[in-house]
């Protein structure tokens, strides 16, 4: 099977034209509002209309196993995916404190969880496979296997109804995976990419670095697909689907950290039109998040230090972008102001 790369709306240069008019002409100084400003603008742009709404929002918090994780990628046993993702089903992860803080509404997806679920009202069942394979030895995923993750997520975020969607993730190697994402498509040297991830100390980011060398060394490839294919993971995979559908349906997509900003490098590779169309929550702690970054051409919200993944950081970005839309529709005119057309 193939994956067909969903279709852009073209992005209107003459209403950018006038947004930032209309942005100018608020009743406050010109650039006052800084990045709020552009993000008005942007979410103008993305919804076609010099009224944005940006009001109900979900995070998608795609999951996944690795089977990487065998050489020791994390800290942590594989296991943990599993019981982290019912954490969110019962609603008790830091995601759903600050959701509920923000008025965002949480869903997990099972990209490719090595167990089993419960049924849950907030779970979407999507497993292309319980877990990838052993990139540090053989191809993580198939052709097949890419196409059939980047369709699916694709389908999800083109279904949902919210005007904002938060992608996020759970998978615990899955910082292994989007190092070496990050190194073939940034394109970045490795050693620049690895980063402690969850909570390693300096021996075991040495065993990482090792591991990760050798991963790289097994495969030269450097087309997205074939990226995707030789290191996965089928959470990434899928975040990066939900971009490119999520962007198509018109949807404001809030990126998070360092996996679900590989995710959206694959994305941007596949389409680069797609690069102008994501809001990037903040840049985190882990190493190489600033880089890549940089080779997406992006300029995040916040800076909190956070590196926890979950869509923690592109939760709270969201109260940003509700804020920046009503900036559009809610302050009043320089001229209302002059003119006396304001009244108590």
């Amino acid at each position: 099977m193939s994956f067909v790369i969903p279709s852009l709306p073209v992005l209107d240069a003459d209403l950018a034209v006038r947004l930032s008019a209309k942005i100018a002409g608020k009743a406050k100084p010109p650039g006052s509002l800084g990045r709020v400003e552009l993000l008005a603008e942007q979410i103008g742009l993305i919804q076609n209309t010099e009224t944005p709404h940006v009001e109900r929002a979900e995070a998608y918090v795609f999951a996944g196993d690795h089977g990487m994780n065998a050489e020791g990628v994390s800290a942590y046993p594989s296991a943990i995916t599993t019981a982290m993702a019912v954490t969110f089903l019962a609603g008790k992860a830091s995601v759903n404190a600050f959701a509920s803080a923000c008025g965002v509404e949480v869903r997990v997806v099972d990209a490719g969880v090595d167990g089993d679920l419960p049924a849950h009202p907030g779970l979407i069942d999507a497993k292309v496979r319980k877990g990838t394979r052993n990139a540090a030895r053989e191809p993580a995923l198939t052709a097949d296997e890419v196409a059939e993750a980047l369709g699916r997520g694709a389908d999800i975020a083109a279904g949902s109804t919210a005007d904002v969607l938060v992608i996020g993730e759970m998978g615990i190697g899955n910082t292994a995976s989007a190092t070496l994402i990050m190194h073939r498509l940034a394109p970045a040297p490795l050693e620049d990419c690895i980063g402690l991830g969850a909570g390693h100390d300096a021996e075991g980011l040495a065993r990482k670095s090792d591991i990760l060398s050798r991963a790289a060394k097994r495969s030269d490839a450097v087309g997205p697909l074939d990226v995707l294919a030789e290191f996965g993971g089928l959470e990434i995979a899928m975040m990066a689907g939900a971009y490119l559908g999520g962007a198509a349906a018109g949807k404001i997509m809030i990126v998070d950290g360092f996996i679900s900003s590989a995710a959206a490098l694959v994305a941007v590779r596949l389409e680069p039109e797609l690069e102008r169309r994501l809001v990037f929550a903040h840049v985190s702690a882990e190493r190489g998040h600033r880089l890549m970054l940089n080779a997406l051409n992006a300029a995040p919200l916040l800076q909190l230090d956070m590196r926890l993944g979950e869509g923690s950081g592109g939760v709270l970005a969201v109260p940003i972008a509700r804020a920046a839309a009503r900036l559009m529709t809610e302050t009043a005119s320089l001229e209302d102001v002059i003119s006396g057309a304001v009244t108590p």
